[in-house]
């Protein structure tokens, strides 16, 4: 058992595959298929990945899926430190009080 009742988990499923998308979409849309990845929380006693389960999204919508992870999270950063933005709310807060103190 991977997951049990009120994790939060990720799912996907195919929404629509390749041959079953609109003919007036682009061509390069066509010939990939619809998927969806949504987040919520686990309605099924236990699953593993890879099981079919159902998930209550944040906002309550019931949603059916694969589980392909259990507490999934945002692995993006905003890039490495810039030293020199390090040390401005510093200076900004000393030259705030230098200011305050001139009154």
């Amino acid at each position: 058992m991977d997951a049990k009742r009120g994790d939060w988990v990720r799912i996907h499923k195919t929404i629509l595959n390749v041959g079953e998308r609109a003919p007036n979409i682009p061509e390069d849309t066509q010939s990939v298929p619809l998927e969806m990845w949504d987040k919520g929380f686990l309605m099924n006693e236990t699953a593993n990945k890879g099981d079919l389960v159902e998930i209550e999204t944040y906002i309550g919508r019931k949603v059916e899926g694969t589980l392909i992870e259990i507490n999934p999270y945002w692995d993006h950063d905003y890039g490495k430190a810039v030293p020199e933005l390090l040390y401005i709310g510093r200076q900004a807060r000393e030259l705030l009080e230098e200011g305050a103190d001139n009154e």
